[in-house]
């Protein structure tokens, strides 16, 4: 489909099943909209040869019908765009890979930094980001610990600023952002610092409308009343909360195969690592919460067994929010056959916790209940953050969460000290933990797309950016003692909400270097001596402390030193073990 270059000319194909007769005008034919005739095939497709033309040539379909002015639209399977109302370009998808086969990590490895383009890098004022700045900081991204890389949709959208989710040409990558051959140049470069990319997708809608350039609106000039064509469906489903008129036919068989070529794209010729799907709740029902839409369903189950028999390696994530296990479940046992889903209960349950005003309000249970949840028997299934462009966006009504914790003075010592609280539930739950950009220096500043993250706050928090990368190192294993951050299995054993301190015990296999004790303090009050139950007997070694004065010069620094658990069972367990505890603190120990 769309333009294919041969070596003396370009291949045109295109599906039109209403239109009487297709045509393609462009640089190689001075845009004569009756010089090369399309010829009609099977099922309302149009392809033909033309000699001449030539990869880098601008171009455009034209779809004739009886009684109708000659509609110039845009190849909807375009690989790139002058600009979302602008022409389609013929892009020779050739590209140099490099010698090097590239590993994404384990998914029991991974961990996520949520990524926007446009305000990634960039200069206030100036135009958006683009890859190719991006790529200029992957070895801070290396060296901060993390191993994946997830995007915000790049596809073309109307104008230079968006967070992506408004996309006119889904095959397009953003011209603002360097096009396609500029995304390839990023995953090749993120791939040779060890960095996976996952790239997120809008299945649930398309575009804003075609007065902004939507490629597929009402393509071969065939609609229903006011409806939206071919693409679309043309009768009360159409509607979605992103606009009217826009929800893909997914029942349509053209329109399936339409997003599923998009989505081997994305993985096969860009060599993607992983896709995250966006409101996959609207893709399955029509209003989010109620009345299903089969074809949806079986769309969601159908793409995630084409990756899974050409690239079972590769992650899907959806962001449904509904907290259905039945998106993570095989397709064999009836699911959509998602690898994960963003974990709702987990993001929603600890910021009430750590925004409660007076720690009276504190519920220690919602932090409990954050680590018990899961949605099948894989831990791995759900994505836990405290930071998403969803939940620190100023469209949204968002902050971050440093100004949700303290309004006036969101750089405070308070608001540093619990939203590092937040940093180590992420990077010690069960799950794939994922941070938003900036949240490793403490950026407080709500995301919108023409707002870039302030970069001079990497030196101003100097130590919180020190602490995520000891974090994420703790949770990646990198010493080799803390194995069990990394393991399925999580005990609660103490959640006392009169005290205000949680501690639980993760493992994997369990045993020296394995066993991980993580004790949280909500409450700003130290504690010289609190007893908790151990797993087992032995030197408990300190492997983080977040109130070290190596963090920040104005915390506590309280002694929280190595302690030897004693054989006396307490909180359920074996063994129990008196630690030093410092107020709005985390201690991870390990043997």
């Amino acid at each position: 489909m769309g333009a294919i270059p041969y070596d003396t000319g370009v291949t045109f194909r295109v599906w039109a099943p209403n239109a009487d007769g297709v045509s393609v005008a462009g640089q190689f034919n001075q845009w004569d909209a009756h010089a090369d005739a399309l010829g009609r095939e099977a099922g309302g497709y149009w392809s033909g040869d033309v000699e001449g033309a030539r990869a880098g040539q601008q171009y455009r379909f034209v779809v004739f019908r009886a009684g109708q002015e000659p509609l110039w639209k845009i190849d909807p399977y375009a690989r790139e765009v002058t600009s979302s109302s602008g022409n389609a370009i013929v892009t020779d998808t050739g590209f140099d890979w490099g010698p090097g086969e590239f590993s994404a990590p384990a998914w029991h490895e991974m961990v996520v930094y949520q990524m926007h383009i446009g305000t990634f890098l960039d200069d206030p004022g100036g135009k958006p980001g683009v890859f190719d700045a991006v790529i200029t900081r992957l070895p801070y991204l290396r060296d901060l610990g993390v191993n994946t890389i997830k995007v915000l949709p790049s596809a073309e959208f109307p104008g230079d600023y968006s967070w992506g989710y408004n996309a006119t040409n889904i095959f397009s990558v953003e011209s603002s952002y360097g096009g396609p051959n500029a995304l390839k140049r990023f995953v090749r470069a993120a791939h040779e610092h060890g960095l996976a990319v996952i790239l997120d997708v809008v299945y649930n809608h398309f575009g804003p409308g075609h007065d902004l350039g939507q490629s597929v609106w009402r393509f071969d000039g065939w609609h229903l009343d006011d409806w939206g064509g071919v693409y679309f469906y043309n009768d009360w489903r159409a509607d979605t909360p992103w606009g009217t008129k826009n929800r893909p036919d997914y029942g349509r068989p053209e329109v399936r195969q339409y997003l599923r070529d998009n989505m081997m794209t994305w993985m096969e010729e860009f060599r993607l690592d992983g896709l995250r799907f966006d409101a996959t709740s609207y893709i399955r029902r029509v209003y989010g919460d109620r009345e299903d839409l089969a074809d949806g369903w079986n769309l969601l189950r159908w793409l995630n067994d084409e990756l899974q028999a050409r690239q079972a390696w590769k992650i899907t994530i959806c962001e449904d929010m509904r907290n259905d296990a039945w998106l993570t479940r095989e397709t064999s046992q009836g699911g959509a056959g998602f690898d994960a889903q963003w974990d709702s209960e987990f993001v929603h349950r600890v910021r009430e916790v750590l925004r409660a005003f007076s720690d009276g309000e504190r519920d220690v249970g919602k932090i409990e209940r954050a680590l018990y949840h899961r949605y099948g028997t894989n831990a791995l299934e759900r994505v836990v953050y405290t930071e998403s462009h969803d939940e620190v966006a100023r469209t949204n009504a968002k902050r971050r969460l440093p100004v949700d914790i303290d309004q006036t003075n969101p750089g405070s010592k308070f608001a540093r000290k619990r939203s590092t609280l937040g940093a180590a539930l992420v990077f010690t739950a069960p799950g794939i933990p994922m941070i938003f950009q900036g949240q490793e220096f403490h950026e407080d500043r709500e995301f919108h797309d023409d707002l870039p993250i302030d970069w001079r706050k990497a030196e101003w928090f100097a130590g919180i950016l020190a602490l995520y990368r000891d974090l994420i190192r703790l949770r990646r294993n990198w010493y080799d003692h803390t194995r069990g951050l990394r393991g399925q299995h999580v005990n609660v054993h103490h959640a006392d909400n009169e005290t205000k301190v949680v501690a639980f015990h993760r493992w994997d296999g369990g045993g020296p270097g394995d066993d991980v004790l993580v004790v949280l303090n909500f409450a700003n009050r130290a504690w010289p001596g609190y007893t908790v139950g151990a797993p087992s007997g032995g030197l408990w070694r300190v492997r983080f402390n977040s109130d070290s004065r190596i963090y920040s010069p104005d915390f506590d620094d309280h002694p929280s030193f190595d302690a030897h658990a004693a054989p006396s069972a307490y909180d359920g367990l074996s063994h129990r073990i008196e630690l030093s505890l410092g107020a709005y603190t985390a201690l991870i120990l390990s043997q």
